[in-house]
């Protein structure tokens, strides 16, 4: 029995630049000739690798998710107050550092038409989701006594995520660091003492 030829790419390497073109692009701004150059494959390889351009966005979305390492390390801090800061000046970090265009979770399918409904639906579940694990933490926090009985913990976690886009948002349009640990400076003094 004969077989495909075997593949002569690295599945994750290559997805790795769909994922720097979708961060720089967003997902309507981006054809699939712009992958396929960035990839260094054909459209061929590329719908037997990754499935059609919707497939390969949630594909780049959640790699884009494993390495955020600043994400992973906020939510095991000791005390909530670490947490929002650490999320915080991680993501200034990692929205400003190098060639970073912002954060492929806040632009990458905001500004999408109707066809692209879905891709965007996709992104804004995943913001969502990343609010309620905040929450929960925020919750936790409270039955641990790390924040002051009757903290809005819901609120806080919301306040947070705005504050967590809001940074991606302003590096996207060229904010720099300082002014951005600045904003993360006055976030953290409205922090709930515990």
């Amino acid at each position: 029995m004969a077989t495909g030829r075997p593949r002569e790419f690295d599945l994750d390497e290559r997805l790795d630049r769909a994922v720097a073109v979708f961060w720089r692009q967003g997902y309507e701004g981006t054809a699939l000739s712009d992958l396929t150059a960035a990839m260094g494959i054909n459209r061929p390889s590329l719908y037997a690798a990754y499935g059609n351009k919707e497939s390969l966005y949630r594909k780049a979305l959640d790699r884009y998710m494993d390495r955020g390492a600043h994400v992973r390390e906020a939510f095991a801090q000791p005390t909530a107050r670490a947490v929002a800061e650490h999320l915080l000046r991680g993501t200034v970090a990692s929205t400003t550092g190098g060639d970073a265009p912002g954060c492929l979770m806040v632009h990458g399918a905001l500004a999408t038409g109707e066809q692209a409904g879905t891709v965007r639906d996709e992104t804004a579940a995943r913001r969502r989701a990343n609010e309620t694990a905040l929450r929960r933490r925020f919750e936790q926090a409270l039955l641990d006594g790390d924040l002051a009985p009757g903290t809005d913990a819901p609120g806080l976690a919301a306040y947070t995520v705005l504050v967590w886009y809001g940074i991606a948002v302003q590096a996207a349009g060229g904010a720099t660091p300082e002014e951005l640990h600045r904003a993360v400076d006055i976030a953290m003094n409205a922090f709930p003492a515990p």
